[in-house]
């Protein structure tokens, strides 16, 4: 008789801040910014989301056409690009809020492209985005209350513990794909 051991599924965890005198911000590194895009920038966008993503299996990896049109779109849906040494310089990452008015934002997407992960800069990138949901400008809200997230055992080893060290608490898991 054969022995079906269980595979681990994906836990997923779900973080928030309910207050931006959570934050505690990462080691600053200066010559990071964290700079809107246009939809001139969508393309650009896309690659570096798919950069990003690809070595955690992020499903907007394997979207058409269609799906990021859908994505861009959005009007609850800003995005910003990560680069160094200014507005112009390399990206180094991105970050993706969604307006869920009237109080919240979520950071849907927030990462480095592979050549920056372990360089010392994701502390200070997420500590940029954390800051940039707090004051996100959208007509939707009436100013903002709570900036969530989501990451998964899929993400970067480093991801969970970057939230929680940046001050992100747990409210929530769930698995996905368990089987036995």
């Amino acid at each position: 008789m054969a022995i079906v051991e269980p595979v681990r599924g994906e836990v997923i965890t779900f973080l928030e801040m309910t207050s931006p005198d959570q934050l505690k911000p990462g080691r600053v590194a200066p010559e990071l910014v964290l700079v809107p895009t246009s939809p001139a920038d969508e393309a650009l966008t896309r690659a570096t989301i798919v950069r990003v993503g690809a070595p955690y299996q992020w499903p907007s990896v394997v979207w058409g056409d269609a799906a990021w049109a859908d994505w861009f779109a959005d009007p609850r849906r800003q995005s910003f690009l990560l680069r160094t040494g200014g507005a112009d310089g390399e990206v180094a990452g991105v970050v993706e809020t969604e307006a869920h008015p009237p109080h919240d934002v979520e950071i849907t997407s927030f990462g480095l492209v592979p050549e920056y992960v372990g360089t010392g800069i994701g502390g200070h990138a997420l500590t940029l985005a954390a800051r940039l949901a707090w004051t996100l400008d959208h007509p939707g809200l009436d100013g903002v209350h709570r900036v969530w997230l989501h990451t998964s055992t899929l993400d970067h080893r480093r991801a969970l513990a970057n939230y929680r060290a940046r001050g992100f608490r747990p409210y929530r898991t769930k698995t996905r794909g368990r089987v036995a």
